[in-house]
């Protein structure tokens, strides 16, 4: 290769830099943008019930286990919804934000309580393989039985809302 050739690569590499891969602020406008920083349907009202199942939910001292981004990603997929991989809390108020129907509540715990179940298997293991340590995780088997229970009250509770309905009208 010649002197000429890398010049004539270099200089169309650099022309393909500053077409394509531009750090202009006004082109490249995602550039410093914080990906769990959300968006405007963040902002979005969502159901009373979500501050609550969140705030609980996503707490493991409360909960009895750690729900992962990727754990909210399947539960999501598993009940044919699409939602972007943010900030926990973000994820559970999208995954939650359009609920109409009560059947589609039940799917969607459903497939927490799979999710739980899960994690209840593996503790039960864990206990059984560190005998010492079988309280601690009784605990947690406990606490998660209790948020199971409070996803059926949640169901229970929930009144379906039509599109037709006036929510002014009450």
């Amino acid at each position: 290769m010649n002197h000429h050739d890398i010049d004539d690569l270099k200089a169309e590499f650099d022309k393909f830099v500053k077409d394509k891969c531009s750090l202009n602020s006004e082109e490249n406008i995602y550039e410093n943008q914080n990906p769990d920083a959300g968006d405007k349907e963040d902002e979005e009202p969502v159901p009373q019930f979500v501050d609550a199942l969140t705030s609980k939910l996503l707490a493991p001292a409360i909960s009895g286990v750690y729900l992962s981004r990727l754990d909210i990603k399947r539960i999501a997929e598993a009940i044919d919804e699409s939602i972007p991989i943010k900030e926990r809390t973000k994820m559970v108020k999208a995954l939650f934000r359009h609920t109409t129907k009560r059947k589609y509540l039940e799917d969607a715990f459903t497939e927490v309580n799979k999710h739980i179940n899960g994690r209840i298997l593996m503790y039960k293991e864990l206990s059984e393989s560190f005998p010492a340590s079988k309280e601690i995780f009784d605990d947690y088997i406990q606490k998660a039985n209790k948020t199971m229970k409070m996803f059926e009250q949640i169901i229970n509770d929930y009144e379906e809302i039509e599109p037709t309905d006036d929510p002014m009208f009450v």
